[in-house]
């Protein structure tokens, strides 16, 4: 169960006004009228969710709904390994004070109790739904943001970051994990992909406290080999890629595994799935 959003720190995404005034089913914004929707301790700040295009993202929205069947999925057959430094980070952080900490893109996962959820779709676990480029909290509101893959998924990825850093208190902590090499994978759209430097450049409003190494160089090899193979042998037919890719898949996975010794290589940097990051706000 995640942890409840403070109304407090709340704001009107159109004109950014903290005039809010609860109702039972809706949240009124004083200053513009602007009407949301609000279900107890949920708040929904999308007014329509965006189109799913891709046919492979529309199988995985149809299965998140079903949030531990999905992420043990993904865990597994997925071809990344991904090291979950990020659990470092709630122990550390957030774990045992009474905070305001969020999961940014958090989708239908729930990864502590002590963190409210975030989302631009209302699966059941996210306690509040919004674009990443406009989040409807005060400045200096929130003492820790998490992000886990989803900054690839913003058309403005330095966008957000700024948005992250002004709801975010002075000394408040972020980590996210962002891709390098992965291939293309929408949800709903997909952009951007960072080495270490580009991902220092994206936080350089901030004081960087650590950067690792999350997914390493064979997931990064393998994500790519089996788009690869898939494109091979399906002559040219989008649905026969489609479905090699998912038996090529789940024929080749356990391969990613070797990252368990290969995330230590001091150079797997260069052609790793992705980084963590994990910087303060000055």
């Amino acid at each position: 169960m995640s942890k409840p959003i403070p109304e407090n720190i709340l704001q009107c995404p159109a004109c950014g006004s903290d005039q809010l005034l609860m109702k039972e089913n809706s949240i009124e914004c004083h200053a513009c009228k602007m009407i949301y929707l609000k279900n107890g301790k949920r708040f929904y700040f999308v007014e329509k969710n965006p189109a799913i295009h891709d046919t492979l993202d529309g199988i995985k929205h149809a299965l998140k709904p079903f949030a531990k069947i999905y992420n043990f999925m993904i865990w597994l057959a997925s071809p990344v390994f991904s090291f979950a430094h990020h659990k470092h980070f709630i122990q550390k952080y957030i774990a045992h004070n009474d905070i305001v900490a969020i999961n940014l893109g958090s989708g239908n996962s729930n990864i502590s109790d002590n963190i409210s959820n975030i989302d631009l779709f209302p699966y059941e676990n996210v306690d509040l739904t919004c674009d990443m480029l406009n989040i409807p909290f005060s400045d200096n509101s929130v003492d820790c943001v998490i992000t886990l893959a989803a900054l690839e998924h913003v058309p403005h990825p330095e966008k957000a970051v700024q948005d992250m850093h002004r709801i975010l208190k002075p000394g408040g902590m972020v980590c996210c994990y962002m891709p390098f090499i992965v291939g293309f994978h929408a949800s709903p759209g997909d952009y951007t992909r960072l080495t270490t430097e580009g991902l220092k450049t994206l936080f350089e409003n901030f004081d960087l406290i650590d950067m690792k190494v999350g997914g390493g160089p064979t997931s990064g090899l393998l994500w790519i080999l089996q788009e690869w193979l898939a494109l091979v042998l399906s002559f040219g037919s989008k649905k026969l890629h489609l479905i090699l890719y998912i038996i090529i898949m789940l024929l080749t996975f356990p391969l990613k595994f070797l990252d368990i010794i290969l995330i230590h290589h001091p150079m797997a940097h260069n052609i790793a799935s992705g980084f963590f990051i994990t910087a303060r706000k000055k």
